[in-house]
């Protein structure tokens, strides 16, 4: 046994806090790495030294092999922790610290070069009896053939990237028609997300759930797994909700599937943390391997909190050559879990990622409440990584008891100075079907009506407006330092009452009032509120409106208010000017980037002609690719963008005649 002694992190935000912690509990010195973008992150100030390696860019710093070990050479790291994500699961890494004589906290080299191709995988799995989904998984990958197999084996089909995972290079095809151009997206998008364009082709089960397994091995032969994670809730392939046990779960479920992802783990003689998904048939009640994410998982503390394992800490004795602590027998399951991801993205905007300065973040103090976030009051939120701001565990007795809690949790955490899908989640969670465990992996898609969850009701508008107005109106009066007898927005005409005007989406709202005697009477439309301002500071107020108190949260960044309130969500209210403001110039013709970005390809050339639908450049942001396409029929008359340029949202991309 070789015993670690301090631990290179080679990853950043919550996973490199949650490393931290552990190696701070079990006496391990944690050495931290930090782009230019994360130089002011919590997690550098946590680690016990913090060592910068690079520009924001990825493949400047937490992609860069070579400063990756140069720095754990130069601190006398005895172990490299690869959280999840970057180089977690690069088999040539792996294989390199074994050449350096560091540690690599992981499985072997072996097993995750097995399960680095889906191809590889799913024939391995075939040959140890594990069942997988139908389809095709060969070396041929030509288009030509490619189209063949999926028009074989029958549509809908699946096209996976063998490479990575998190939804790149993954295309649901449902007719013929459109498989070829759909080959060529995917792998576009995994050669560019992974440098390999290797696809595999799949049955694409309509109707299924998709439930992991977490597995453990050790250098002694030993495996086991250690329960399920329900993932079913996603968007674009990536995982929203997380829930253990899962709702269908039953003890002879539980034991086969049990058996089959120990079984995967054996086959690969797996020795670290790991996860084998499968998709359940709702349809036939049949399971089918998927695939092994060869580390932690982004959802880990699910599992911990229902067992009560420290998995980091494990993964480190396994590391070390420790056999396993625990057997099959001691795991044990103890009352319920739940997981959700707090993302910087805009619902109403197709899940589009936002930037931005979180000017406050704030949870409740709950009982089972549980926050991994990298994320605090006036962090940033940048183009160059994932937009995942927190993941929320809440962990109590059942199932309905800590769906509860997560409501109050989400209704009452703040989380202001950019867009987020917190009232998305809320609104998961309140849905009968989700509370009933009746979903599947297109529960988002086919239950939810997402441009209603962007929508507020008219009071919710009209209380944020009186909230931003009542703020402003007492910055002012704190600020106030003459003719202060006289009261606020005194006029010779009391019939002229003061006003607000705010911009919710495309809709204006005029917030007018009076004050008289330490008393409001506002008036939004046709309705009036009589108003108290009951207390204030900086970053909420409290009023009695028609006699009810309410608390609101509120921080302002330019022209913009974010109001948060638990009844009304959060809301965003634009403060319209006084005096007309000159509008930018829109370009006839052109297509502007929706959000900041990194343009990938450009897919025109001036002068081309291309129809409506038409792709017309390739931009990612956060990690997540977006075709901007033609809206028109037209001839691509110049271009601005620049391959590989990294450009901010509004940026003109091209310009085209009709």
């Amino acid at each position: 046994m070789k015993q670690i002694n301090s631990i290179l992190i080679a990853n950043r935000g919550e996973i490199a806090s949650r490393v931290i912690r552990t190696c701070r509990k079990m006496g391990i010195k944690s050495i931290a790495v930090f782009s230019e973008a994360d130089r002011n992150a919590p997690f550098v100030e946590q680690a016990d030294v913090a060592v910068f390696i690079g520009e924001s860019t990825p493949a400047q710093s937490y992609l860069d092999q070579d400063k990756i070990i140069a720095t754990a050479k130069k601190t006398g790291a005895d172990a490299i922790h690869p959280g999840y994500g970057f180089l977690s699961e690069n088999v040539g890494f792996t294989q390199r610290c074994d050449k350096e004589g560091i540690i690599f906290i992981g499985p072997n080299a072996n097993a995750i070069d097995a399960m680095g191709s889906k191809s590889k995988a799913k024939n391995l799995m075939i040959q140890h009896k594990v069942p997988v989904v139908p389809g095709y998984q060969g070396s041929d990958q030509s288009v030509e053939l490619l189209t063949k197999e999926a028009i074989k084996i029958g549509f809908p089909v699946l096209l996976k990237a063998t490479a990575g995972g998190g939804g790149k290079g993954m295309r649901i095809v449902h007719e013929a028609k459109g498989i070829e151009k759909a080959i060529q997206a995917a792998k576009r998008e995994s050669m560019s997300a992974f440098g390999d364009d290797e696809l595999i082709i799949e049955k694409y089960i309509s109707s299924g759930r998709h439930i992991e397994f977490q597995i453990f091995g050790d250098q002694h032969g030993n495996a086991i797994h250690v329960l399920e994670r329900e993932c079913s809730i996603q968007r674009r392939y990536q995982k929203v909700i997380e829930e253990s046990p899962s709702p269908i779960m039953n003890e002879t479920l539980r034991a086969k599937m049990g058996a089959a992802a120990v079984n995967a783990a054996k086959a690969l003689s797996y020795d670290n943390a790991g996860t084998v998904e499968f998709i359940y048939d709702d349809k036939s009640g049949d399971f089918y391997f998927l695939e092994v994410n060869t580390r932690l998982q982004v959802e880990h503390p699910v599992t911990e909190e229902v067992t009560g394992l420290d998995l980091v800490q494990m993964q480190i004795e396994s590391a070390q050559g420790l056999p396993l602590s625990i057997s099959q027998s001691d795991i044990k399951g103890s009352g319920y879990a739940i997981e959700v991801r707090l993302y910087a993205e805009d619902t109403a905007n197709d899940f589009l990622p936002v930037t931005g300065t979180i000017q406050r973040f704030e949870y409740p103090d709950v009982e089972g409440l549980r926050v991994e976030t990298a994320i605090r009051s006036e962090s940033k939120i940048s183009i160059f990584y994932d937009p995942m701001i927190a993941k929320i565990i809440v962990h109590d007795a059942t199932r309905s008891s800590a769906h509860r809690k997560m409501q109050y949790v989400l209704r009452n955490l703040v989380c202001q100075g950019i867009t987020t899908n917190q009232d998305f989640l809320l609104h998961i969670l309140e849905n009968k079907d989700f509370q009933a465990g009746l979903y599947d992996t297109h529960f988002i898609k086919n239950k939810l009506d997402l441009n209603a969850i962007a929508q507020k009701s008219e009071e919710s508008k009209t209380f944020a407006g009186i909230a931003a107005t009542l703020h402003g109106w007492n910055q002012r009066e704190q600020k106030r330092t003459i003719l202060k007898a006289i009261p606020s927005g005194w006029r010779n005409n009391f019939n002229d009452a003061q006003f607000e005007d705010f911009q919710f989406g495309e809709q204006e709202m005029k917030v007018q009032y009076r004050f008289n005697k330490g008393s409001f009477e506002f008036y939004v439309g046709e309705q009036t509120y009589p108003v108290k301002l009951v207390g204030a500071d900086d970053t909420s107020i409290r009023a009695e409106i028609d006699g009810m108190q309410y608390q609101f949260n509120i921080t302002k960044n330019g022209n913009n208010y974010y109001v948060h309130n638990e009844n009304i969500g959060s809301v965003t209210l634009a403060q319209k000017e006084r005096f007309p403001m000159k509008e930018a110039e829109k370009v006839a013709g052109g297509y502007n980037a929706p959000m900041p970005s990194q343009i990938i390809k450009v897919l025109v050339k001036e002068g081309d002609a291309v129809k409506s639908g038409d792709g017309l450049v390739i931009i990612s942001s956060m990690k997540m690719e977006n075709t901007i396409e033609a809206a028109e029929d037209g001839v691509v008359e110049e271009i601005y963008a620049t391959e590989g340029s990294n450009v901010e949202a509004g940026f003109l991309l091209l310009k085209m005649k009709a």
